[in-house]
C-alpha cells in the first residue's frame, strides 16, 4: 500500500497504539469483573452452607 492510498490514522504507530488501547481495555474489563464477583461473594452471594 502506498502512502497516497492510506487513510489518516492508519500508520504503523496508530495501529500499535490501537492494539495497546484494546489490550488495556480488556485488562480493565477483567479487573472490574473480578471486583464485581468479589463484592457479590463478600455480601453473601457465596454463603450456601445452611440452605441445602
Amino acid at each position: 500500500m502506498t502512502d497516497d492510498n492510506r487513510r489518516p490514522g492508519d500508520s504503523d504507530r496508530h495501529r500499535q497504539q490501537r492494539s495497546k488501547n484494546i489490550f488495556i481495555f480488556f485488562c480493565l474489563l477483567a479487573m472490574a469483573a473480578a471486583f464485581f464477583a468479589l463484592t457479590v461473594v463478600r455480601m453473601g452471594g457465596g454463603n450456601m452452607t445452611g440452605k441445602l
